[in-house]
Order: structure tokens, then sequence, then C-alpha cells
């Protein structure tokens, strides 16, 4: 998202010395054969690849297509999660909350970065940020307009407090204009942001 690597942004945490901390640090360990680098590099790629929002958009746009699908995705996510294989480390309790136009739902961790790696991957810096977990839950409105989110007043909007028990994945509204898209097609108007919250759908560039 360009919000992830903007400096200006003000939930941008992408200074450059971390970075270039860890890329020494990733050096001198393979220097000294204390990691292997095919190794690394599978684990990377298992994140980049198989784990990450495209697991997610998977379940949203699913629930999107089947009734029947959602009732029991609000109900008790986790055995259809299971049998999709999207479980495991940071996703053994899911507990999925629904957008609707009457209530807007977000996602944060108030005390570290708890997030539902399953089905979202890796969490976002700015998602870790001191600045988004504070502000989040104190004026959660004027943080969403800042990531261009802008809702009617008579929206209310609920914040839950991800923890190390309970993970939440945002069920956003589906667009009007979709109508006629299948599972597929719906996959890419549903971006980690508004799974989280932090977006709406939106139509793939």
């Amino acid at each position: 998202m360009p919000h992830d690597s903007d400096p200006s942004h003000p939930h941008s945490l992408l200074p450059p010395d971390p970075a270039l901390r860890v890329q020494a640090l990733e050096t001198i360990l393979r220097e000294k054969g204390l990691i292997d680098p095919d190794a690394l590099a599978a684990i990377i790629s298992t994140y980049e690849n198989d784990i990450g929002p495209q697991n997610g958009a998977r379940v949203v746009a699913k629930a999107w297509c089947d009734d029947g699908f959602r009732a029991r995705l609000l109900a008790d996510p986790m055995p259809l999660l299971q049998d999709l294989g999207f479980y495991g480390r940071q996703g053994e309790h899911m507990v999925i909350v629904e957008n609707t136009a009457a209530l807007h739902n977000l996602v944060v961790c108030t005390l570290c970065s708890c997030y539902p790696w399953p089905l979202l991957g890796i969490p976002p810096a700015w998602y870790k940020s001191d600045a988004y977990r504070a502000r989040a839950v104190r004026e959660p409105r004027r943080v969403l307009a800042e990531f261009g989110v802008s809702l009617p007043d008579s929206t209310a909007i609920r914040v839950w407090d991800s923890t190390a028990e309970i993970r939440y994945l945002v069920l956003p509204m589906r667009p009007p204009e979709t109508a006629d898209l299948d599972e597929v097609a719906l996959c890419d108007w549903v971006s980690r942001d508004c799974m989280i919250g932090m977006g709406l759908p939106r139509a793939p560039k």
C-alpha cells in the first residue's frame, strides 16, 4: 500500500537505518554459517506467495458469493478456515466481524502487533506503530480519514483489540458494482487494509 513506504504518512515506520541493521545482521549470520540462505529464501517465499492477504481475500470473496458460508463464517469460523488450510500459528482462534452500512469495524493490537498471519501474512509497519495503536482507539474516525476512508457520521465505528488468544478479520461490505463478478474476480477487490478495517474494497487497477 502507498502509505507503507511513504515517510510523510503519519503511520509510516520505515526509516532506512533499521533495514540496514537487519541486512548487516543477516550478512554476519550467513558468513558465520548460522543461517541457511536457502532456508531463509524459502521462508520469505512462503510469506510472499503462500501466506498473505490473498488468503483472506479468498475467504471474503467466498462469503460475498455464498450466504450459507458467510453465516457459518460469522458464527464459527475456525472449522471453515481449517478446511481451507488457513490456520496455524498466529491464527489459532479467529473472529470474523462484518461491516454494514450502520457499523464499520476496525482492528488494532494495543499491546503489541497480534495479527492473523495465516490470512493476512506479516503485519505492515504502520500496524505496529505506537501512533496507530494509540490513536486507532482514541480517534478512529480521524485515523481512518488519514488512510483515505471517510465514513458518514451515521456509521458507528467499533474497534476490536487483537490479543495473543483472539485475532480478528473484517468482512467488508461487497461493492454493489461487483454483482456480476465471480469469486476469483472478487478477490482482486479485497485488499489487506480493508480486512483490517483501514480501507474499503476497490476496483483493481
